[in-house]
């Protein structure tokens, strides 16, 4: 029996993911669901670059969908990105993925389970709790001591992937074995799998004059406005990129300037895990976004599924 066909949009960020998704859905009278595990929470728009509302010419889904506060996981996101995408099905619209978060895309198109568990566990609350009193780095180095292999995966300001690995190896479930078959799927739906990619000095110059814009587009008073609706005490929104580093200004942790070149640095060395991820996944057809633009990329990809205008 055929699988429903989805179409996806990915690579690293800054790269133009976005206007392309958007020309597509325009092109195919769809909708685009966006794919980014931080473009989920309320409110945090400037620094995870959601296209503004005006600038929208097809409708975005998948955004806005839980306060920074919540607890939200891949296991709610699937949940809730293929019942967009079937929505979409169900009306004879082809659905457009679009974003960088690789787990997440995977999450949706292969068949992945994730196990609802409790909120909190006991293990859990401890690790926490070893963080909240000791610091990021000391539960790093908690794991890399227990299992290097893990934590080789894991970049050490992710707390809450950190956590979570502690709390696997504790069940006997070693992080580093489990992320093995994240890549070995097998398929939900037929997703035709369309990547960006560009030189990387043009990518770098991107991403630099990306944050520099966020900076200018308000990022600062976004992250101020988010500490009253609990930024500074969410495990996962707080560790975006971004967020992460204008949290630590306000902390007196470093000065703007500094918070900024550190911004550009994460979301360079982010892009590189990001292209990592999906030069894995031998679905991808990719895109020379430095042979051709926009509008030529929606021609190639319209021709690829053999429904160019």
């Amino acid at each position: 029996m055929s699988r429903p066909l989805v179409v996806a949009i990915v690579g690293p960020t800054a790269s133009g993911k976005s206007a392309l998704a958007d020309e597509l859905a325009v092109r195919l009278a769809t909708s685009v669901i966006s794919v980014d595990a931080m473009q989920v929470y309320r409110g945090m728009d400037v620094g995870t670059a959601k296209t503004p509302v005006e600038e929208r010419r097809a409708p975005l889904l998948m955004i806005d969908v839980a306060d920074v506060g919540d607890d939200y996981s891949v296991r709610l996101f699937q949940r809730g990105a293929r019942v967009c995408i079937d929505d979409l099905l169900c009306a004879h619209r082809l659905p457009i993925l679009c974003g960088g978060t690789g787990l997440y895309l995977n999450a949706v198109v292969d068949r992945m389970e994730f196990p609802a568990g409790a909120t909190e566990s006991p293990a859990r609350e401890r690790y926490e709790r070893y963080l909240e009193q000791e610091g990021s780095e000391a539960l790093y180095a908690l794991l890399s001591a227990r299992d290097p292999a893990s934590a080789a995966l894991i970049h050490p300001n992710n707390t809450r992937r950190v956590v979570r690995a502690l709390e696997m190896l504790e069940g006997g479930v070693s992080y580093a074995e489990h992320h093995k078959g994240l890549h070995e799927c097998k398929p939900f739906y037929d997703a035709r799998i369309f990547g960006l990619a560009m030189s990387r000095e043009r990518l770098y110059r991107r991403i630099n004059e990306r944050v520099d814009l966020m900076m200018e587009q308000g990022l600062l008073a976004e992250v101020e406005a988010l500490l009253d609706r609990g930024l500074g005490s969410s495990a996962t929104a707080r560790q975006a990129i971004g967020y992460k580093e204008i949290l630590d200004y306000l902390d007196g942790v470093c000065s703007l300037d500094e918070a900024v070149e550190t911004i550009k640095t994460r979301s360079r060395r982010y892009a590189k895990r990001q292209l990592s991820w999906f030069r894995r996944d031998g679905r991808v057809s990719w895109l020379d976004m430095d042979a051709m633009d926009t509008f030529a990329a929606a021609d190639a990809v319209l021709e690829s599924l053999g429904e160019r205008d």
